[in-house]
């Protein structure tokens, strides 16, 4: 069902990969000076649900699934042995289940790896794109996002989940929530944001996550990041608990934060040309030897990309690196809304 409401955006100009709705410069320019809405068609939906599935959740992501109550949402990864993320998910509760969200396209390799855990486990791992339409909404402080909303969902704290019409709401930073809704519902609902909203794609949806600075794994980018690396031990991005006990890799994580020193983060940056997620970043003392990899990128309001990129402090700190190759474009930082303490 979730595909026959996509499918009822074509009309409206919305691209077959859903990046916009026919005029990207004025839509980025909207997200970052407007009310927007986006179908965010790039990503799907696992549902867990069973007696065991918190527990069974708990004890293999990087946060505390069991804290998870029916008003709340977290943030966290799944990582190999070795401590390299696999997949980052949202997650909060419907009822008895737990819902996960992560990018379509490592949604069924993470569904096959997830099931191999369950064993005996009274936990169902299923995939529930089609039952729910996801709808990203953002509003600048200057715009009130009550009107469109709702008051409950307006009045959330950050990670807070709020029933509203047709599903439910999740408040992802100062600036944006994720609406979860019926499918059937979809449609309608649909028509009542953007009376009060411009619709976007996800051009400018990824542009609003880049300038958040919340990082996400997709195919390419896969095993290439410890959760330090993205920021995710950060109040900011809140991913990673320290106190829930053990997950795979929590080993390499917990000694990587209390042992040793994180040399690389993910910090935000503007390009001229485009650049793909895995991307190699190389700096004058690294010669040709990367130190980082693009994480993600989008057009930018301004003219030119965005991009988050996980690189060496020290070579960020001389101010000098490359994209691609050593010769390869000069990366011009920005800042990102959070301190890296």
């Amino acid at each position: 069902m979730t595909q026959e409401w996509i499918s009822s955006l074509a009309p409206q100009g919305l691209a077959a990969d859903g990046s916009d709705f026919g005029a990207v410069a004025e839509e980025l320019v909207a997200a970052r000076d407007a009310a927007v809405v986006a179908p965010l068609t790039d990503l799907g939906l696992i549902r867990a649900s069973g007696a065991d599935a918190a527990g069974f959740l708990h004890n293999l992501l990087t946060n505390d699934i069991n804290g998870i109550t029916p008003g709340g949402a977290r943030f966290a990864g799944f990582c190999t042995p070795k401590g390299r993320l696999l997949a980052l998910f949202l997650i909060w509760r419907e009822g008895d289940d737990f819902l996960l969200m992560l990018p379509r396209d490592i949604l069924p390799a993470m569904l096959k790896k997830l099931s191999m855990y369950v064993l005996r486990s009274k936990v169902k791992l299923k995939d529930a794109t089609g039952e729910r339409a996801l709808i990203g909404y953002s509003a600048p402080a200057a715009v009130s996002p009550t009107p469109t909303l709702g008051e409950a969902a307006a009045a959330l704290a950050r990670f807070g989940v709020a029933a509203v019409e047709g599903g439910q709401a999740i408040r992802l930073d100062d600036t944006r929530w994720l609406l979860a809704l019926d499918a059937a519902t979809a449609a309608s609902r649909w028509q009542q944001l953007t009376a009060t909203a411009k619709p976007v794609g996800l051009a400018a949806w990824q542009w609003l996550e880049i300038a958040a600075g919340q990082p996400r794994v997709v195919a390419a980018t896969q095993e290439a990041f410890v959760p330090q690396m993205l920021n995710m031990e950060l109040p900011a991005v809140a991913g990673v608990s320290f106190s829930k006990g053990c997950y795979p890799g929590q080993e390499i994580v917990a000694r990587t934060q209390y042992l040793g020193k994180v040399k690389r983060r993910t910090f935000r940056a503007r390009l001229a040309t485009a650049a793909v997620p895995g991307a190699h970043v190389y700096a004058p003392e690294t010669g040709d030897q990367h130190c980082g990899a693009v994480v993600s990128v989008a057009p930018s309001p301004a003219g030119g990309f965005e991009c988050l990129v996980c690189v060496q402090i020290g070579a960020v700190e001389a101010g000098e690196v490359h994209v691609g190759a050593p010769a390869g474009e000069r990366l011009k930082f920005l800042p990102l809304p959070y301190e890296m303490t």
